[in-house]
């Protein structure tokens, strides 16, 4: 059976917030942006507790920039304000995965199909030197490198469709899911696996053909929902009760 690999203890000594000045916008923006980015990549664990007079003295930075940022990312779902208890992180819900999933396909299935339509030369290019660089982080073992450039190719096929919200659109429905995928990306294979169906999905593109590139697109963004599936049995702390 696949197991997700266990999260490292918490060394309390280590940094986990990106510093402000990695990031563009008001000062309140900016706080909002690595908490984030913390919460996203799990440097923060689901169900932990966040301290805000501890964000406030890692930051540098008051407790009105920090509750603020707070706010939003409650409103996100990414954390739990519980009245007389704290803030928590939040944990996963596989009903929100799912939702997630299901929303993600939906937008990126029909998305391939008109850019398989219309793709240009130009644009296969873009998305082979991507993929490239892809198999030469594998090759590395550089996982959040990888990550950070698979990200990237999914967006720069949402935008070749033309709609310039569609990459946000659907980046906020994969949301939890995107926080979940973080414990599979390390399993052994799996970031190899990924790599080939990226390359399946460049294939049907290059081909110019639209049925190729659904069926391919369909079955890279099922693989992920059926290794997160198994979690919520093997590791119930991380989520929430159904």
């Amino acid at each position: 059976m696949l197991q997700p690999p266990e999260l490292a203890p918490q060394d309390p000594s280590t940094v986990r917030l990106a510093p402000l000045d990695r990031f563009s916008g008001s000062l309140g923006q900016r706080v909002y942006q690595t908490l984030r980015e913390a919460i996203l990549s799990l440097a923060y664990r689901p169900g932990e507790i966040l301290r805000k007079p501890e964000i406030c003295e890692t930051l540098g930075v008051s407790r009105s920039p920090v509750a603020d940022a707070v706010a939003r990312l409650a409103a996100e779902g990414l954390v739990d304000v519980i009245p007389q208890a704290g803030t928590f992180v939040a944990r996963f819900s596989m009903a929100e995965i799912r939702e997630g999933a299901f929303l993600r396909e939906a937008i990126e299935v029909a998305a391939i199909e008109r850019v398989a339509e219309t793709i240009t030369e130009d644009q296969i290019t873009q998305l082979r030197r991507n993929i490239t660089v892809q198999a030469a982080l594998v090759a590395d073992g550089d996982v959040p490198g990888f990550y950070q450039l698979d990200a990237a190719m999914h967006e720069m096929m949402l935008s070749f469709t033309g709609f310039r919200r569609l990459a946000q659109v659907s980046e906020t429905a994969w949301l939890h899911v995107n926080r979940a995928r973080q414990l599979i990306l390390p399993v052994p294979g799996r970031v190899a696996a990924t790599l080939d169906e990226h390359r399946a999905i460049l294939a049907a593109l290059e081909a110019r053909d639209p049925q190729a590139a659904r069926q391919a697109t369909r079955a890279h963004l099922r693989q992920l929902v059926t290794y997160l599936e198994p979690l919520e049995r093997d590791r119930p702390e991380l989520f929430a009760p159904a």
